[in-house]
């Protein structure tokens, strides 16, 4: 398989994954041309590569920057903005963690906090508080599982996960 070819497989690949994981395809496509370009790229480059619009690539290049997860990057003597990816594995990884859980975990808590405190005493309320109080009780494990995560070290993490396999 050549560069190209192998390049364009992985850019399309990653953006039906990408529409798997909750975020839409042509962000990820942009995501994964910025992780495998050698050099940053404007954002006509993206449009033609991808065959987008100029309106979508800015508005997924903006989420992707909101992400943490593609920076911006000025050339002296260029107009265009440039931009790549951070190929930091690890480090996408966890900036990806933790949004997603600010996004998704963050809110459940906070909606299990403000129901958990029904005033009734009937056997369908105690039910209800029973099963809100298991929820609390998986999510906020899940929410300092990911912050153990998001500041953990990568060999900390592995050393870690091979630990509770055995």
């Amino acid at each position: 398989m050549k560069l190209d070819e192998a390049k364009q497989k992985f850019v399309h690949s990653w953006g039906v994954l990408g529409s798997n994981w909750g975020i839409n395809k042509t962000m990820a496509q942009i995501h994964a041309l910025l992780l495998v370009s050698e050099k940053p790229l404007s954002t006509e480059e993206v449009m033609e590569y991808l065959q987008i619009s100029r309106g979508n690539a800015n508005m997924n290049l903006r989420g992707l920057i909101d992400w943490g997860i593609v920076t911006k990057e000025i050339k002296i003597g260029e107009r265009k903005d440039f931009f790549k990816a951070d190929k930091d594995i690890w480090e996408v990884a966890r900036r990806i963690t933790e949004e997603r859980s600010k996004r998704e975990v963050e809110p459940v808590i906070k909606i299990l906090n403000e129901v958990k405190n029904v005033e009734e005493e009937s056997e369908e309320a105690k039910e209800f508080k029973e099963t809100i109080e298991k929820l609390e009780s998986f999510t906020s494990n899940l929410d300092g599982l990911v912050k153990k995560f998001v500041k953990s070290d990568e060999h900390w993490f592995y050393k870690t996960v091979i630990k509770l396999m055995k």
